[in-house]
């Protein structure tokens, strides 16, 4: 099969968007599927390297941190996938990459699947702080942009379930990011306590002192001020915390850091590679989010498979993935929170047991998994399009 992935987001950017780009191209080319992706150009022009198309495109990050409207493809990068003759485009975002989606399907009639990674309701702060049509209007964009697509997947239950609540009339199926099982289950003892090591000397950390992990995007949506609230509250000597990533937040994340009694025990690392995040994983003893805002839950999975007990914010998405006492806890309220980080840092035996469970649940959403759920979506979309082709079907939901 010919796919044509199409994404405004992509290398060298990270996010849960690549991360499920980059995890589904590899699965599907492991699989024999030929894969193209088209995404957005920040050189000022369009090109093209290997199998991955750069549409010119100009900045808009004063809508969103880092994002970029395309501009009218490039006409010989464009002519290209045409003649190409994708099966089937897998759409990835709702905003520039999507326009070029729509004019390729329509042009060669294949239907597009397209992923719904993000809630818009959840984001609206970046351009409507507190006016009350954030929702109405996320449930209008979503209807519009959807209805334009022959098949939806979404990454959690909850995400289906508000396309529901919106009113979407596609099918949708739940498709959970797959992830690259082998960066993150234990390999041996020896090199878990060599990642442990290094990271915890990097920043100082002593032996003996128990680290909590948060590691994302760091951002209003992500709620990493409760995080550093709670542990500043619980100041405690024997715990350190420890923040990977970067991001619009950052600087007044730090500076609610140092306005905590326990200040010197918070570590801000930077920005961390894909290939340094599971060493982070590795040196913690519990991974603690306060995010109500995820769509796929990809840095849970990642821990989870790393053998590092979750405890995060109670949250539909995070059902049948962060299981109470099995793999670690969601919580509520402070006191939750506090009770659950101590039992986990306090009880070598029972932190082992939630170690344990945690990666039986990540072998479950390993990418060989994500890859063939998607593949089988595929083939209902390109059935559902031939189907309608033999009934006389006359208006191309691409169009």
């Amino acid at each position: 099969m010919k796919i044509l992935i199409t994404t405004d987001w992509y290398e060298p950017v990270i996010n849960g968007v690549v991360t499920s780009v980059l995890t589904l191209k590899k699965e599907l080319t492991r699989k024999g599927h030929e894969v193209r992706v088209v995404t957005l150009s920040e050189r000022g022009h369009s090109y093209k390297e290997e199998d991955v198309y750069y549409m010119r495109s100009v900045d808009i990050s004063r809508i969103y941190p880092g994002a970029r409207a395309v501009c009218f493809p490039g006409s010989r990068l464009y002519e290209e996938l045409i003649a190409w003759q994708p099966d089937i485009i897998h759409s990835q975002c709702e905003f520039s990459s999507f326009l070029v989606a729509r004019k390729i399907a329509a042009q060669l009639g294949i239907p597009i699947v397209h992923t719904y990674h993000t809630v818009y309701e959840d984001y609206t702060h970046y351009f409507s702080a507190g006016r009350p049509w954030g929702k109405q209007a996320a449930a209008w964009f979503s209807r519009f942009i959807l209805e334009k697509t022959d098949f939806v997947i979404a990454p959690t239950q909850k995400v289906k379930g508000i396309l529901n609540s919106y009113g979407v009339d596609r099918p949708v199926a739940v498709i959970p990011t797959g992830i690259r099982l082998e960066r993150f289950l234990p390999v041996s003892w020896e090199a878990v306590e060599r990642d442990r090591r290094e990271i915890r000397e990097k920043y100082g950390i002593e032996e003996g002192k128990k680290v909590l992990l948060v590691l994302g995007r760091l951002a209003k949506e992500k709620n990493i001020e409760e995080i550093i609230t709670y542990f500043g509250r619980m100041n405690r000597d024997d715990m350190e915390l420890l923040i990977v990533g970067d991001g619009p937040c950052r600087k007044e994340l730090e500076q609610l850091s140092d306005e905590q009694k326990n200040s010197v025990r918070i570590h801000f690392t930077g920005m961390a590679s894909p290939d340094e995040t599971a060493a982070y994983y590795r040196a913690a003893d519990l991974f603690v989010s306060a995010s109500q805002s995820e769509t796929q839950g990809i840095t849970y999975l990642e821990a989870l498979a790393s053998g590092l007990p979750v405890l995060c914010r109670k949250d539909p998405c995070v059902e049948g993935i962060v299981k109470n006492k099995e793999n670690g806890y969601q919580y509520e309220t402070f006191e939750e929170f506090s009770e659950a980080c101590l039992k986990v840092t306090g009880d070598v035996d029972w932190k082992n047991f939630l170690s344990a469970g945690a990666v039986r649940t990540g072998l479950d959403f390993g990418a060989r998994q994500f890859g063939d759920k998607v593949c089988a979506v595929y083939q209902a979309a390109l059935a559902g399009r031939r189907s309608r082709i033999r009934i006389g079907f006359k208006g191309s939901v691409a169009s």
